[in-house]
Order: C-alpha cells, then structure tokens, then sequence
C-alpha cells in the first residue's frame, strides 16, 4: 500500500552529506584519467545569510506584484514591517518592466499602509520608464505630477526616456510637446534630451524639423555628442540619402560643431545599421588604400555585421590589411573574429588569432577558449582539446559552467564518455553544479557502451549532489 510522504518544498543550502565527503574519492577514483583542478579554497557556504533572506523577500513580493490579481489583499495578509524606500525600489525594478500598472498598485498600498514610509525621486523613476514603454502616458503623467507635488526633482535622463517611448511609439507631436514642458517641471535641456526628440524626428522621416533642432542646439549653445551626430546620419543613410549625410557633416564642421569621431566613421557606422553592408565594405577598402583607418569601435561594428552575412574571409583579410596600417585590435574585435573563424571549421586561422591577442596583451576569458574547443572536438580532434583546456587551467582562466557543460557535451556526442564523466566531476569539486542533462546523457552513454558500474557510480554522485 502507498504511503505519502510529505516533503518540504523548499530545501535549506547545507553541506554535502556524509557519503559524498567520504567515498567520492573511492568511488571515483577510475576516473582520473585527466588532470583535474585543485578543490575550491573556500567552502561553500552552509545557510542562507541575512542578506539572502532579504532577497527572497524582494523576489517573493515582486512575483506577487506580477501575478497577483488582489496583490493588496495578499500582501496585507502577510503582515510585513513597514516597508523601507530601499525594498520598495527593489519590489519595482524588478516588478514595473513587465507588469506596470500592478507596481503602480504596490506602490500606492506601499504609501498608504505606512504614514512613516517617504518615497524618494529613485521610486518615482522606476515607475516613470516603464509606463512610458507601455504607452500608459496618463499614469505616467499622473505619477510625475505626484512627483512634482512633493518637490522631487525629475531627472533629465527620465524626460528623455519618456520622449524615446513616444518616438518608438510613432507620436512625435507628443514627443515635442514633452520637450517644451520641460521648464515647467525645472528640468534643463541637455543634450540627452535633444538626442531622444532628433531620434524621434528621424524616426518618422522629419528630416526638416531635425534640422530646426540642430540649429536649435547651436543657438542655446547645447553641444552636441557622437550621438548627436550618428542619429542624423543613421537616419540619411537608412533612407538612402549617402550624399545628404556627407553635406550634413560638413556643413556642421563648417559651423564649428566637430563631431567626436570622423565622419567617414559615423558614414560607415549608419551605412552598417541601415544593412547597406557592400557600401560599407567598398568605402573600408578605400580608407585602407588611402592610408586612412575607422577607429576600433566603427571598424568592430563593420566586422561584426559582415561576420553574420557570412562573409569571414573578408573580415580576416580586413583586419589583415587594417593591422598592418597600424590598427590596434581589442578584445572585441578578437571576440567577434574567433568565434566566427572556429565555426567554419577553421582552426589554424582561429589559434592564430587567438595568439595574436594573447601578444597584444589581451587576457582570453573562457569563451574565446570554448569557441576552439568546440571547433576541435567537432574536428575530432580531442586530444588538442582537452590539452588547449588543460593550458587554459594552468594559465589561470578558471573555466565556467558553460564551458564545462559544453565539453561534456562534445565528448558525449564523440563516444568520450569517460572523459566526459570525468569532467563532471570536475564541475562538483569546482562547486559548479552540473545540469540534469549533463548526468543523463553521460550516464546513457556509459551504459549504452557497457560501462554499468561507471554509471551507477554517476548516479550516486548525482542524487548526493542533488539531495533527491
């Protein structure tokens, strides 16, 4: 006859049991086939702390927030200290960017269940920008109002989060009226601002009254930053307009307002966004035979674009004839080069890259490594794998969970159970827990090949690491 046995839902962190501390070593020991890490120099720590209690409060007030239909009545149910300004701008942060108007709700019964709670501008904010991406613009407007009636004083970074909703919502008349009404709340126009209402004006081809407002910008003497200036351009070369883009530029270097960067960078940058890919290309390889090179960030956007149209062969002859005209690649560019290069198979090209960013003093973190991993564990060629892991320990790159999980996963699908088993053990004494995938296909590939006794003992150290 069956018996139910009531089980706790939730399970306290505690130490490993006594199985796991005393016959892991015995029973793993036919696993040691690989050179394995140094067990963890900290221990794990054995109960939740204060400050974890303080987080599972946070995230359990925000789930209700957001799925809660009577959220008053559950949260007055649970008899909670008066909230504090800091627990309340945690409730809504993580609450408002999906769920709006239910924090718009806690917020309320948080003010009104407390005569000693007084909210502050940072509450207010986290409101503010989620309404405005919502398209809740009465509430929005409600709660700036409120903000304005206690004297707290609405940052400009808020104003121009709300005038960026309205453009993405294709209303820049409202935008525009956001942006007059600035002076009423003793906000300052900065050039956050202005950037957010040229972004909306472009956004609906108001090419006329982004010009106004440029010359609007000169004449408050407002100066105008790298977006500033990419939002136009971005705007011209999406519309097919090269040429007006270019005049742009130079009419505005003739009025004393440089931009931050050249401005074949910003052409090259907003051909890239709109898609025009050839044209972006075509103008690169002119720069490079005049002598002339974009900076690293617009030479990495390029790199990036081209890498997903498929085109790898050009990105390394680029970065080739780019480097030998002095450019200096950083860890982004490598970091875009390696995995694309390691995906096509091309693993001689992808080791020399990643030397050359080893020489230019670049420390690799696990991700470049796992792109080559993979890349030879799909060549078969496990042996240079586990040895490019193995250096990646020695070198002092801890690998991730990531990397582990995407190692065991190679060597299973290459019949290495037992290295891949191995590798799992690895993850425990690291204190990375491994995914129930991880155990399941190791374990069925062990005992698909006959290898029952391994198996089991991975069962043993599954149910020891997971308590069930």
């Amino acid at each position: 006859m069956l018996r139910f046995v009531p089980v706790p839902l939730i399970r306290r962190r505690s130490a490993p049991p006594p199985f796991i501390r005393h016959h892991l070593p015995l029973l793993l020991a036919p696993l040691r086939h690989l050179d394995t890490l140094a067990p963890p120099a900290l221990p794990l720590p054995r109960r939740p702390s204060a400050k974890d209690a303080y987080f599972a409060v946070v995230h359990h007030i925000a789930g209700i927030v957001r799925r809660d239909f009577y959220l008053e009545r559950t949260l007055g149910r649970l008899r909670l200290p008066p909230p504090t300004p800091d627990l309340v701008l945690r409730v809504l942060r993580a609450a408002a960017p999906s769920a709006p108007l239910p924090a718009l709700r806690f917020f309320a019964w948080a003010r009104s269940s407390s005569a000693s709670y007084r909210p502050s501008a940072a509450e207010f904010d986290a409101l503010i920008l989620p309404l405005a991406r919502h398209r809740h613009w009465s509430q929005m407007w409600s709660v700036a109002a409120d903000m304005r009636s206690l004297s707290l004083p609405l940052l400009p970074s808020t104003f121009a989060s709300v005038i960026d909703a309205y453009g993405q919502a294709a209303l820049p008349d409202l935008a525009v009226d956001v942006f007059n009404r600035l002076p009423k709340f003793d906000c300052p126009q900065t050039t956050a601002i202005y950037n957010a209402l040229l972004s909306a004006l472009c956004r609906v081809g108001n090419f006329h009254g982004a010009y106004a407002l440029i010359r609007r910008m000169a004449r408050k003497q407002v100066p105008p930053d790298r977006q500033t200036f990419s939002t136009l351009v971005d705007a011209w070369c999406a519309a097919g307009k090269l040429r007006e883009a270019q005049d742009f530029l130079e009419e505005m270097n003739r009025g004393g307002f440089k931009p931050p960067v050249r401005g074949r960078d910003l052409l090259i940058d907003g051909l890239v966004n709109a898609g025009y890919l050839e044209a972006a290309k075509e103008m690169v390889r002119r720069m490079t035979k005049e002598g002339v090179l974009p900076d690293v960030t617009t030479f990495n956007s390029l790199l990036e674009a081209v890498c997903k149209s498929g085109e790898i062969d050009f990105c390394v002859g680029l970065l080739h004839d780019a480097s030998e005209l002095g450019l200096c690649p950083d860890i982004s560019t490598y970091k875009i080069l390696i995995p694309a290069v390691s995906k096509l198979g091309k693993i001689e090209e992808a080791f020399r890259l990643f030397y050359c960013a080893v020489d230019d003093g670049n420390k690799p973190f696990p991700s470049l490594y796992a792109a080559i991993i993979k890349a030879l564990c799909r060549a078969g060629r496990f042996t240079d794998a586990f040895g490019l892991f193995k250096d990646m320990k020695v070198k002092g790159h801890p690998p991730n969970r990531p990397v582990y999980t995407m190692l065991v996963k190679m060597c299973v699908r290459g019949g290495r159970f037992v290295e891949a088993a191995n590798y799992l053990v690895e993850m425990t004494e690291m204190g990375l827990v491994p995914m129930p995938q991880s155990f399941d296909s190791v374990v069925d590939g062990l005992k698909h090949c006959g290898n029952h006794e391994l198996a089991k003992r991975m069962e043993q150290l599954e149910v020891s690491i997971r308590g069930y």
